[in-house]
């Protein structure tokens, strides 16, 4: 059989680092990946079987390969970033790239006004950011204009037309805003030391600026000009309480990014720091839409060469949670204990708020989405083949043998179902076996669910270890349901997950949202169960009690308990005081029998 012209093109690919595009019949880019060695990448789609079905549909949908070899990794992932930007392939992840953000321009101009702007020009002018969000850059000019006088006019400033006295100063400058370098008021020299200071701050180097205010203010002091000292006092006050603010670190942490990655099923959440003169001068979380189940490192790297384009990075130095490969030029910090690690726990905390806030907003606007990430989620990590949409979980309850009783709660979509909770009481076993118990009531609730036609849950969770499983599976057995429906049992001690067959326990992360749901299910069935049997052992004691007694009926019994709520103080209640609630007949029959002596 001849060979098709993919396996062709996938024997002839280079063992090279680069990127590799895979086109479908109708030569649309589909998928755009990057490789250390490109045959080996690309050979590997084909050659072994993928359990995720995206994947699978992916390779199916190749039919054509192309490659670009570049020289390193880093020019493998800036390549791969801008072709997944440009042509948005159907199987890689998003990348949402937001051009409109906004920036500080210092204009290139004499006396250079510093301005916001959302549009950068080519010409010659500095620009700093882009900035996260606008209030930041309002802060952040705000406090320029409360420490450095600039002018605000859109006038040429030459000084051909100063000379000439073309201007007059304006409004700003009776308020002391401006200087008045329309008139001549304000040197060159003067003005443009202002704008180096600026330059500084925008970069978050405090240090010259404090420095300098603090040689003007003990110059005006041994001037004898106070008013003056006291302006410049002001000033340096407002710029170190915002220094105070922004420094989070030890000063000599100088141009450092910081990266860190919270994923779950469906998506990914990237945090950006950058570090100045050890403040925080940029943070920004980017989402991610997960398309073929990728890894945390293939995403941060991604996100890595993505974030530093968009934000004009020029840091050698990054610090991350894992290793990343970025190539030669990037010095990567993996912090374990100390100031950086400090700071790289700060970025963690940025994304997982991020995304808790993300998730908040997407259960009041599209409470599905929520639950199809969750069921997806329990899906992948308790290794089902379908969704638990809908999870039955068993308890038993029993105190010294006595009144034993089982709960079954049912969740939908990772939500209690509170009217579909049902309560056993067990009959056909003598003294406190939970075992036997839990088989009793695992057959007695899914064979009425057969026999009525009833939809089957996708997960049964048995609260116990191996022993209550191993239960629960025999009924399964005898009804024929083993293969129907998923069954895992819950150990309290160490929150062990059981399985049938499978002497190994998995155990899920602390913090994982599937074992909260577990953990939430365990709880409301033991809840449920523990009120029962307490209504069943009050039952009884009434019943053992006050039904003993010759003449006293069940309403003379119902009456009695609303008014003294328990049989001990019915047994103390003086003759009058019962007299009053059920009349000298039959209160005298009750105090007669508590009272024989």
């Amino acid at each position: 059989m001849p060979e098709s012209t993919l396996d062709i093109q996938i024997k002839t690919l280079p063992h090279q680092p680069g990127v590799y595009q895979y086109f479908d019949a109708d030569d649309r880019l589909i998928y755009v990946g990057k490789a250390k060695d490109i045959k080996k990448r690309v050979s590997s789609y084909f050659n072994k079987h993928h359990d995720y079905g995206k994947t699978r549909v992916l390779v199916k949908n190749i039919a054509s390969v192309k490659h670009i070899v570049v020289e390193t990794e880093n020019d493998a992932l800036l390549l791969e970033n801008n072709l997944i930007k440009k042509y948005k392939p159907k199987y890689n992840v998003l990348l949402k790239d937001d051009k409109s953000y906004p920036w500080i321009c210092i204009k290139k101009e004499r006396f250079p006004r510093v301005f916001p702007t959302r549009r950068v020009i080519k010409d010659g002018s500095e620009y700093f950011g882009p900035y996260t969000s606008m209030k930041t850059v309002k802060t952040l000019l705000g406090l320029i204009k409360g420490l450095y006088q600039l002018r605000t006019c859109n006038y040429d400033l030459s000084e051909a037309k100063i000379e000439a006295g073309k201007y007059k100063v304006c409004l700003e400058y009776h308020l002391g805003n401006c200087k008045g370098a329309c008139e001549g008021y304000e040197s060159e020299e003067e003005y443009s030391a202002n704008i180096t200071a600026i330059r500084e701050i925008l970069k978050g180097n405090f240090k010259d600026s404090l420095q300098q205010f603090r040689i003007q203010m003990r110059q005006h002091a041994e001037a004898m000009q106070f008013e003056d000292a006291q302006k410049i006092k002001e000033k340096l006050e407002v710029l170190e309480n915002y220094q105070a603010k922004s420094t989070i670190v030890n000063p000599k942490i100088n141009n450092v990014d910081v990266f860190s990655i919270i994923s779950d099923e469906t998506y990914a959440y990237v945090n950006f720091l950058q570090l100045s003169h050890g403040s925080i001068i940029r943070s920004h979380t980017l989402e991610l839409k997960k398309k073929l189940q990728e890894t945390d490192l293939q995403l941060l790297e991604l996100s890595i060469t993505e974030i530093r384009q968009r934000f004009n990075s020029n840091s050698k130095e990054i610090y991350v949670p894992f290793k990343v490969n970025l190539g030669d030029e990037l010095k990567i910090t993996i912090p374990k204990l100390g100031e950086k690690k400090s700071i790289l726990d700060l970025s963690i905390r940025n994304a997982k708020y991020y995304r808790m806030d993300k998730l908040k907003q997407v259960k009041i606007v599209d409470p599905d989405r929520h639950a199809n990430r969750i069921m997806a989620q329990m899906k992948a990590d308790l290794r089902l083949s379908e969704e638990p949409r809908h999870i039955e979980c068993f308890d038993n309850s029993n105190i010294q043998g006595t009144n034993p009783v089982a709960a079954c709660v049912v969740f939908k979509n990772g939500k209690p179902s509170k009217k579909e909770y049902r309560n056993f009481n067990i009959k056909t076993v003598d003294g406190p076996d939970d075992f036997a118990s839990m088989e009793e009531v695992v057959y007695r609730r899914y064979k009425r669910l057969v026999e009525e036609e009833q939809p089957l849950p996708q997960l049964i969770i048995i609260d116990g270890g191996k022993g209550q499983l191993s239960s629960a599976l025999k009924s399964l057995d005898v009804l024929g349901l083993r293969n129907e429906i998923a069954i895992i049992g819950i150990a309290k001690r160490l929150e062990e997950l059981f399985y049938p067959d499978d002497p190994i326990p998995l155990y899920l992360d602390k913090k994982s949202e599937t074992l909260k749901i577990i953990q939430q299910l365990r709880n409301e069935a033991h809840r449920f169960g523990i009120e029962h049997h307490r209504n069943r052992r009050s039952k009884g004691a009434l019943t053992t009690e006050l039904e003993n007694i010759p003449g006293v009926g069940e309403q003379t019994i119902v009456d009695l308990m609303k008014q003294f709520k328990t049989v001990k103080r019915i047994a103390n209640a003086k003759l009058d005081e019962l007299e009053a609630v059920v009349g000298v007949s039959r209160a005298n029959k009750v105090y007669n029998y508590y009272h024989k002596e």
